[in-house]
């Protein structure tokens, strides 16, 4: 059974399944995430959805690459959550299935060319409260547990 983070399903709702993949990026005591202007403001780990007939792992490197301008190398799997939510760019309601991954940016090739996405580094201590869902903080505090002090 994978946690479920964030809102409950409504009853009688129905909710589409998106697989996704994201990732907690830490270089130096530092955490890159991609801010998301719209459709609301947030810090986000970067990541999203699985393309039909995509690899997980291949798909994390194209979101990390859309959303931050970044490759990333040394990827392991962090944990994986739920959380039901609705997608106003998509007009879904969705159970998103997150898988997260630990990884190390490498290399910025370029800004990001997601839409309304920005690269934004910030200390992992200010991203507890920053990010803007609680799947995503609890990744991050595993992250730093598993990592140790810096």
């Amino acid at each position: 059974m994978i946690k479920r983070y964030g809102n409950s399903p409504q009853p009688g709702r129905s909710y589409t399944r998106r697989p996704g993949v994201y990732a907690v990026l830490l270089d130096r005591g530092a955490l890159l995430t991609t801010h998301q202007a719209s459709p609301v403001p947030e810090y986000q780990l970067p990541g999203g959805g699985i393309d039909r007939g995509e690899q997980l792992i291949a798909a994390l490197h194209r979101e990390v690459m859309e959303e931050t301008g970044w490759h990333i190398a040394k990827v392991r799997r962090l944990g994986a959550f739920r959380r039901f939510t609705y997608m106003p760019e998509y007009d879904l309601w969705a159970e998103k299935i997150c898988t997260v991954y630990l990884a190390r940016p490498v290399l910025q090739i370029a800004p990001p060319t997601e839409p309304g996405h920005q690269a934004v580094w910030m200390q992992p201590e200010a991203a507890l409260t920053l990010l803007g869902n609680p799947g995503d903080r609890a990744m991050l505090a595993r992250a730093l547990r598993q990592t140790g002090p810096r």
